[in-house]
């Protein structure tokens, strides 16, 4: 089984252990940036890249698979397992200002079409 692989943040494998928590918001996360990438990115060639853990497959493209490895990273190392917040509303901030702002971009433009396609339990992150 392949992983997501990043020669800058290492490879995330199926040894590690993840929560029922951390499965999701990967998953979401995932989903997110498969869609901000279909849409701004369209042109660019995409190859597939597989989750960790069995979380699912998504086409992107090589700056968002370089995101996605940075974002599955941070969600492993995070240190507030046991009282995560949304990352929005957490007191540490793990992404760095570049991949934070770039976050912030993806979720809005993604959410909006989500919620616009009928995604009403993605409406519940969005805004939380």
């Amino acid at each position: 089984m392949s992983c997501i692989f990043s020669p800058e943040y290492g490879t995330i494998t199926t040894m590690e252990t993840f929560t029922r928590l951390m499965k999701k918001d990967i998953r979401l996360i995932g989903k997110f940036v498969e869609v901000y990438c279909q849409g701004r990115h369209g042109a660019m060639t995409r190859t597939e890249i597989e989750l960790p853990c069995g979380l699912g497959k998504h086409r992107l493209c090589a700056e968002c698979a370089e995101f996605m490895a940075y974002a599955v990273a941070r969600r492993v190392k995070c240190p507030l397992e046991h009282e995560k917040p949304t990352c929005k509303r957490c007191r540490i901030h793990c992404y760095a200002p570049r991949q934070r702002e770039l976050v912030r971009e993806i979720m809005a433009y993604s959410g909006r079409r989500m919620i616009m396609r009928g995604r009403l339990d993605y409406l519940w992150h969005y805004l939380f």
